[in-house]
């Protein structure tokens, strides 16, 4: 086995880390476990690939990811799926997992072992990003994100491009969300100038989730329903309170309505035209009260 150091056999899945200023050396043993993969049925040119593993701690740990299959040099879709031997690789800046078995009828299983980049430990600590470090809260190693930055596909540019955002205390972790949820510089930089600077990662994320951009901020504070609370987009994106209906309840007189008022009104179904046909009744009639006309409730007066 060929390594910076010689590593006995009990430390055989462990990093040994060496600081020298801002430098990090990984003298690394081979980290290895086994493979299974299998063709996607709805995309030919696309496998679903999984890894599982021992980790320091004595237990199991799997993951994977879908890949083109062009992605995997060795691979190729006819070997694939008439079936035999096979020897590929997935090549990424973290590092290199090579992979050896066999496939037959489109699934394969096999042993892997990955290789770190020490260049990329370099690399990503002079940009702030310490893979070494370990949260008090967090059972990862140094190995552990490693194999997760291969997997991911977590690039160099992808750190430069973060920084560029001015985006305060960025970790590991935010790297891996990042990557994940495809968030830029850009992305953030748009977010904070329409009203949200100070937006957490988790938040960048659940904006991502459920489509929230400038476009669509900006585009309800044009109509007069502007928020300062992240929350509010949050519910306003899930329910589909879109320009497009709040114009609606406008042009029928709904002009103060609070974020809560609209949301309810999303929720219930409750259109321009339904609240044109309320208010020809009342038309001092409360969201409250066009709510319980919706849904069939009425009070009883009681004597």
């Amino acid at each position: 086995m060929n390594t910076v150091f010689q590593i006995t056999r009990g430390l055989a899945s462990a990093f040994i880390i060496i600081a020298f200023g801002s430098f990090v050396i990984v003298a690394q043993s081979e980290i290895s476990g086994t493979w299974t993969a299998k063709v996607s049925e709805k995309s030919p040119d696309k496998i679903q690939l999984n890894f599982d593993r021992s980790n320091t701690g004595g237990g199991r740990q799997s993951s994977g990811n879908s890949f083109l299959i062009s992605e995997l040099p060795g691979i190729d879709s006819q070997t694939v799926r008439a079936g035999g031997g096979i020897r590929f690789q997935l090549v990424r800046e973290a590092g290199t997992i090579d992979c050896e078995g066999s496939f037959q009828d489109g699934k394969g299983r096999g042993t892997f072992r990955f290789v770190a980049n020490p260049g990329y430990l370099d690399a990503m600590l002079l940009r702030g990003f310490d893979f070494t470090q370990t949260r008090s809260d967090s059972k990862t190693t140094t190995e552990d994100r490693l194999f997760t930055a291969a997997l991911l596909d977590v690039k160099v540019a992808t750190a430069d491009d973060l920084r560029t955002a001015n985006f305060p205390n960025l970790g590991v972790d935010d790297l891996f969300k990042a990557t994940i949820f495809k968030i830029d510089g850009r992305y953030i930089s748009e977010m904070a100038a329409t009203g949200f600077p100070n937006l957490t990662m988790d938040e960048i994320v659940k904006a991502r989730i459920f489509k929230i951009d400038a476009e669509f901020v900006r585009s309800i504070k044009d109509m007069g329903f502007g928020t300062d609370n992240f929350e509010h987009l949050v519910k306003y994106s899930i329910f589909k309170v879109t320009p497009e209906y709040l114009n609606e309840l406008r042009a029928e007189g709904l002009t103060e309505l609070t974020p809560e008022e609209i949301v309810k009104l999303r929720i219930f179904r409750i259109d321009g035209a339904y609240v044109r046909q309320v208010r020809a009744e009342d038309p001092n009639i409360t969201v409250e009260k066009i709510v319980q006309r919706k849904l069939g409730v009425h009070r009883v007066r009681v004597n």
